[in-house]
């Protein structure tokens, strides 16, 4: 039987260079993970596109025409997939699915979620939360005076509701600041933001982002969607940036009431930002403490143990137990 004293050796794939430099979420959970299992001792393998920066981790160029497990080390005890596959592995593996399914089919038994809302929505309950290496991060200053609000993310999808979000600071009097939208969008229709009160970034990173988030009052995040995970609230938490959302999704799991406020009506959105007494090393620590990528790490491992163990994660293949069709989900 092995556990946790067992070292192996593990192959991480996505079909994807890593870590984003940008936009990418999921490559940097991928990247951070690979250096927190070699930390550990563990052998990793990262078989991707190739890499963005220098690393001492094992890089295979992963190639499109040849199958997955034709170009793994013969010595590998486990792939974790990062995507699903069509391809029938011989060897062990898990599955992690960061998104949400557009479909009813039915996932793999060695599926894992990303939060334990994401799990149950898929009738499972095998999950890990995402963690992230703070040390690869920008110095954060606590100190520093805020005067901004802003909004993370992929800004042209209506279902992170960008739109809301400076509607809020608006009526809040607060300024705000897009990262990851521009002013004038056509990708979802020709969409122009005249006001003043936002400022836009595009998709940014490295210092420049972490800088804009250092800065922040807090981040405005009024999805209407169930975010799977959601990184733009555990990096805005890390900067001393609480949270002011909607409960939606692994909202109400990451977001605990000494961090954020999380409301589906809007004028208590509008009047808890008004009112805004959170404390940014608060929210520093709570982001460091709880979402670091050691922990994401050791929760892995024990599910990488139990299918090395000859078992599988679920009972029953999860499966997307109900499907929001052109229907988003409701702000009063």
């Amino acid at each position: 039987m092995k556990n946790q004293d067992n070292k192996i050796n593990i192959v991480l794939f996505q079909n994807a260079y890593i870590p984003a430099l940008k936009y990418g979420g999921t490559e940097r959970v991928i990247y951070y993970l690979a250096e927190a299992l070699d930390n550990f001792g563990h052998n990793v393998t990262l078989l991707v596109k190739g890499a963005t920066k220098p690393t001492h981790i094992k890089i295979i160029v992963y190639d499109e025409n040849r199958s997955v497990q034709s170009q793994i080390p013969k010595d590998t005890d486990i792939i974790h997939l990062h995507s699903i596959i069509d391809e029938r592995l011989t060897i062990p593996y898990v599955v992690t699915i960061h998104g949400n399914p557009k479909n009813q089919d039915k996932l793999d038994l060695n599926s894992i979620f990303v939060s334990r809302n994401h799990a149950d929505r898929h009738n499972s309950s095998s999950f890990v939360l995402n963690g992230l290496n703070w040390g690869d991060y920008s110095k954060v200053d606590l100190t520093r005076d805020r005067d901004y609000y802003h909004f993370l993310g992929k800004a042209s999808w209506k279902v992170k509701n960008v739109k809301l979000a400076i509607d809020i600071a608006k009526k809040s009097n607060e300024n705000i600041k897009i990262l990851g939208g521009v002013r004038f969008n056509f990708k979802m229709g020709i969409r122009w933001t005249f006001t003043k009160k936002a400022s836009f970034y595009g998709m940014v990173g490295g210092e420049l982002k972490d800088n804009l988030l250092n800065g922040s009052k807090g981040l405005i995040f009024p999805v209407l969607w169930n975010e799977p995970f959601g990184l733009a609230i555990i990096e805005s938490l890390y900067f001393g940036a609480p949270i002011f959302g909607t409960p939606y999704g692994s909202l109400p799991e990451l977001v605990d009431k000494n961090v954020g406020f999380l409301s589906s009506n809007r004028d208590e959105l509008i009047n808890a930002v008004k009112s805004n007494s959170f404390n940014a090393k608060m929210c520093n620590e709570y982001a460091n403490d709880m979402f670091n990528s050691d922990i994401m790490a050791k929760e892995y491992l024990k599910k990488y143990y139990i299918v090395l163990n000859n078992n599988t994660l679920n009972i029953e293949k999860p499966y997307l137990k109900e499907i929001l069709k052109d229907k988003y989900l409701k702000i009063d």
